[in-house]
């Protein structure tokens, strides 16, 4: 199923809410170290597919495989046994998710909220979790405020707080569902300056975006989706500069 060394391997996607069918066969590999970013207009399933590749949303038929684990499903029908729940715990493990609102825990500082993961779900000791959430928090540039609330934090020091939550659990792949989109423009480059940090550093990211500079100048390769599947994907400067189908030309438009 690892397609060419993928570390990202996805078939035939299939989803549907309510009769509706929002993802309809998916196809998508993604190497390691790259960083892809979705593009698309808004409802046309972006979302729901990062949202299944972490476990988020259980797929109707098709096949993810990531870092090695694999979920299948034959059809809607297919029964959803223990086997395959045990495999979604696994898969979570792999993947970290950033999601547009931050979901802080706002009782807890934001070195509590990094630690808080890694003692619960790998029971690490406190003092080795502490040590790994400061380590995280001067890598996105809040070690001066591990110590504060997240209501004492702008919403770009929270988006960076989650991020350094996220690492934490020392995942295989990133996802980030519109990461800066709730966030006053003029806070939107501190997340993405440290989303480019961590593709320097090679990690493997998948980012839904608007952030059309961000797709063309730091993305390995930029997928197009509408209505449910993908138009067409490539490198930013095809996908860009020289889109192949009318679709992506047209939504483009609006940005260039």
């Amino acid at each position: 199923m690892e397609l060419n060394n993928a570390v990202v391997a996805v078939s035939g996607l299939h989803k549907s809410f309510h009769g509706n069918a929002v993802l309809k066969g998916v196809d998508l590999q993604i190497a390691p170290r790259e960083l892809t970013v979705l593009i698309g207009p808004s409802g046309c399933g972006k979302s729901t597919f990062l949202r299944c590749l972490n476990g988020l949303e259980i797929f109707d038929q098709g096949k993810i495989s990531i870092s090695g684990v694999q979920l299948e499903r034959s059809s809607p029908r297919a029964s959803l046994d223990r086997q395959f729940h045990e495999k979604v715990k696994q898969l979570r493990t792999s993947v970290g998710m950033v999601f547009q609102s931050f979901n802080l825990f706002p009782h807890l500082t934001a070195l509590e909220n990094v630690m808080k993961a890694p003692m619960v779900v790998k029971g690490m000791a406190a003092e080795a979790a502490q040590h790994r959430a400061l380590d995280l928090l001067g890598k996105v540039g809040l070690a001066s405020r591990a110590q504060h609330y997240p209501a004492q934090l702008s919403g770009g020091q929270q988006q960076r707080a989650a991020i350094a939550r996220a690492l934490a659990m020392e995942p295989q792949v990133m996802l980030y569902d519109e990461p800066t989109s709730a966030l006053d423009p003029g806070l939107v480059d501190e997340v993405l300056l440290v989303m480019q940090k961590l593709n320097e550093e090679g990690m493997t990211q998948i980012v839904v975006t608007h952030e059309m500079r961000f797709a063309r100048d730091v993305a390995d390769k930029v997928v197009y989706f509408e209505d449910g599947n993908i138009v067409e994907s490539g490198a930013p400067d095809k996908i860009f500069s020289a889109p192949e189908d009318g679709r992506t030309r047209k939504f483009l438009k609006k940005f260039l």
